[in-house]
């Protein structure tokens, strides 16, 4: 290498700061805590949830999430990954945002038994609406497996609109699965209606 040339470095966006805590009407999402493995392990050692995730494998055990604790917890996550809880401080989920491939990327999962609550778009529209506080004019992308409509919904409902469709592989169903892209541009946020 050249003395005139700088170094190469990889790019990196600045993140939106620590990770807050964010109530809403029914949920408060708060960064994790290593405390949060054993629920975390629940949750997503049940099929029926991580076969709707990418990275998430079959099975998933405690080790799994304490790995994936010990980085989402310190300084080495530029985004946030919020713990969504219940009543009595119960770990039902997550909402994440995560710098990947050039752009902001939102991931999200529910635990099966809180699931046709409404808590996942409450989640959402929550962690999205203090996201874009911290980081106006961001563009978000996402995306969620044909066979799980009812993600979409949620998304549809926060502004996210689709932009594409292909295969990704999923690593609890072991096998490329189609997957349609959505992507949240500037302005276009819809904050969640008042619940009544």
């Amino acid at each position: 290498m050249n003395a005139m040339q700088p170094p190469i470095e990889r790019q990196r966006a600045a993140g939106p700061g620590p990770c807050p805590t964010v109530t809403t009407a029914r949920l408060v999402l708060r960064p994790h805590r290593m405390s949060d493995a054993d629920a975390i392990a629940q949750s997503l050692g049940d099929f029926q949830v991580s076969r709707m995730l990418a990275r998430v494998p079959a099975p998933y055990d405690r080790q799994d999430a304490a790995e994936w604790l010990a980085v989402a917890t310190t300084d080495l996550n530029a985004g946030w990954a919020f713990a969504i809880t219940a009543g009595d401080d119960v770990h039902i989920g997550c909402v994440s945002f995560e710098w990947s491939d050039g752009a902001w990327q939102l991931g999200y999962w529910l635990n099966r038994f809180y699931w046709r609550r409404g808590y996942m778009s409450e989640a959402v529209h929550a962690a999205l609406a203090r996201f874009l506080m911290r980081m106006p004019g961001t563009e978000i992308r996402s995306g969620i497996f044909a066979d799980n409509p009812a993600s979409l919904r949620v998304q549809e409902r926060a502004g996210f609109r689709i932009t594409g469709c292909s295969d990704l592989f999923c690593a609890a169903r072991g096998a490329m699965v189609p997957h349609i892209e959505t992507r949240l541009e500037p302005g276009d946020f819809r904050p969640a209606a008042p619940r009544r």
